[in-house]
């Protein structure tokens, strides 16, 4: 008799945000037990927490290679509904601002620069 597996839709998933997380835990885990070990003279157990360090970094690297931006972000549907909002206040602001008078393009350029600069860009 052969035990099956339930379809994969049916499986909890774990978050990467979750997985990046554990392996977090993990990587600093491992430094203090590096040190701890390095103050203790106990070579064999520096060099076992270095590779356990070792490890959780390339988890660390591999998870958010592979992960979607937006899994790793934490943003929820309620987040893309407030950022509906915002954007639909944004563009009534933009167009009364025409109806004043304003060129619409170079408005649209500095609301489009002002974007950028706040998420960094510069």
């Amino acid at each position: 008799m052969t035990a099956s597996l339930p379809p994969a839709a049916s499986r909890p998933r774990i978050s990467p945000r979750l997985v990046r997380r554990g392996v977090l835990v993990v990587f600093v885990a491992g430094i203090i037990g590096m040190i701890v070990s390095s103050i203790l003279d106990s070579t064999g157990g520096a060099i076992t927490f270095g590779l356990i360090t070792a490890v959780a970094a390339i988890s660390l690297v591999l998870v958010t290679s592979v992960s979607a931006p937006e899994a790793l972000s934490g943003r929820s549907a309620s987040d893309a509904a407030v950022d509906e909002r915002v954007a639909a206040d944004l563009e009534s602001r933009v167009q009364s601002l025409v109806s004043a008078g304003a060129d619409e393009d170079d408005l649209r350029r500095l609301v489009s620069r002002a974007i950028e600069f706040g998420r960094g860009g510069a």
